[in-house]
């Protein structure tokens, strides 16, 4: 794809004979004559690179430096000078300029001094697009609800971003607590600095610690190096330490010494290492109950719980399925290359109706793997793949209670119960009789005969 360049050059001639040397580069062209042309091209389109003499009428090439890098500091500017004014070129290399060729200019020079240039104007563009899609994904707007519930979240974790004091997130799994310790980092003056998270569960204690801390060589076995920890990494940023409540009481000592000195040793080290770190942390254990057990330090925890957050579990604010539906139709839309479908009524009326048990991760889930499945231009029930809940266990005392219900209700018909019974027990064996005979306690004999009692086929069953 073509990169457009803006080639500012007073003499005609001179702008034709670059573009020529330039010729079998993917390059697209603007020429302008002086410099406030050029500016008015700078407003009206976008360039990967700038080629300016600094010798021009009306604004010099100098000013127009300045300019750009006022205006657009990430674009590349090469300056075009005569040999006899190195110094003007070392001063706009100052300025910020990337590069400067003089004229008369070798070919390769000039080819080498673009190449190099528009090589680092693709990368600062990454840079540019990737931080834009980090900052406008962990945006606050783009954490989805209406209901009063999650805009209480969101109003509380707006207030502390602009601070730096310790969070401590709670929540089942699935309900976004990192999501939500992103967004109040990336809303936060340490925007500019490290987000680093680590899963306290999922690391053994010893391994934990060096993984905080970082080590020295010799520190324990395999530490043949020096290895800088999350804190150290994370200075001037935000440390996540998500599900805090599974950390061992002896990381938990340690901790507590960062966060109220803010210092620390490196496993194996003598030199105290100073930093500025923002800590959140996140749980799905009730934190106060393993306090009471001793299972976690009450003054950790006090540390820890200066700002609590606590993020609700899907079921109880529904409100938002409608909406988390939509902005998940919409991702997924664009992901698969399609159009985003609707949902229809019925299939609306399951998503309100189920538990949830696995919150809005579950839902994202079902939402995607409805997309893939979808054809046409709505969302329907045959496309929803829910995770049934566990049926609890029957308590064989409750059958007690069921007899009596029965009776008391005008009594039992033992046919027709029985018939259901057979029924039921064919179903759930896949129509083999053998296991029907199994759930029911009965031979197979004794089976069959109470079969063809009743008249029930166990080919027929699912049909009478």
């Amino acid at each position: 794809m073509a990169q457009n360049v803006l080639l500012v050059e007073d003499e005609p001639r001179m702008r034709q004979v670059i573009m020529m040397q330039l010729s079998d580069l993917p390059l697209t062209f603007i020429e302008a004559g002086d410099g406030r042309q050029a500016m008015t091209q700078l407003a009206q389109e976008d360039f990967s690179l700038v080629i300016t003499d600094l010798k021009l009428p009306v604004i010099s090439g100098m000013d127009l430096l300045g300019h750009i890098k006022r205006q657009i500091p990430e674009l590349p500017v090469i300056v075009i000078t005569a040999y006899g004014s190195i110094e003007n070129a070392v001063q706009a290399i100052r300025k910020g300029a990337f590069d400067y060729v003089t004229k008369p200019f070798e070919e390769e020079r000039l080819r080498g001094c673009v190449t190099k240039a528009l090589k680092i104007s693709r990368l600062m563009s990454q840079v540019r697009y990737l931080r834009e899609e980090i900052e406008g994904k962990y945006h606050f707007d783009n954490i989805r609800g209406v209901s009063p519930e999650i805009c209480r979240v969101l109003n509380l974790a707006g207030e502390v971003a602009a601070t730096n004091t310790t969070v401590l997130i709670t929540g089942e799994s699935g309900t976004g607590k990192e999501l939500l310790a992103k967004a109040i980092h990336f809303n936060s003056h340490r925007v500019d600095d490290p987000f680093l998270p680590i899963n306290c569960a999922a690391i053994p204690p010893a391994l934990l610690e060096a993984e905080l801390f970082g080590y020295e060589p010799g520190a324990f076995t395999g530490a043949s190096h020096r290895k800088k920890g999350k804190f150290e990494l994370a200075s001037g940023g935000t440390l996540f330490l998500d599900e805090i409540g599974d950390m061992e009481l002896e990381v938990q000592a340690r901790l507590l010494r960062v966060i109220e000195s803010q210092q620390f040793f490196r496993l194996g080290g003598t030199r105290s290492i100073d930093v500025d770190v923002r800590i959140i942390s996140a749980t799905n254990k009730e934190l106060d109950k393993k306090v009471a057990d001793r299972k976690f330090r009450e003054d950790l925890y006090y540390r820890l719980n200066v700002f609590p957050i606590h993020i609700p579990p899907l079921r109880e604010h529904k409100d938002d399925i409608p909406v988390l539906c939509d902005h998940f139709i919409n991702i997924f839309s664009a992901a698969l290359g399609k159009k985003s479908p609707g949902v229809s009524p019925a299939a609306a009326k399951i998503l309100n109706e189920h538990p949830w048990n696995g919150n809005v991760r579950e839902l994202k889930n079902v939402i995607e793997r409805a997309m893939i499945l979808c054809k046409g231009d709505q969302i329907t029930s045959s496309h929803l793949v829910l995770q049934q809940s566990p049926q609890p266990a029957f308590d064989p005392a409750d059958l007690d209670t069921l007899v009596t219900l029965l009776i008391d209700a005008g009594g039992i018909d033992i046919k027709n119960l029985e018939t259901r019974l057979l029924k039921r027990a064919l179903t759930q064996s896949g129509y083999n009789v053998s296991k029907a005979a199994r759930l029911l306690r009965l031979t197979r004999p004794t089976l069959r005969y109470r079969l063809e009692k009743y008249g029930i086929s166990d080919r027929m069953a699912s049909k009478q």
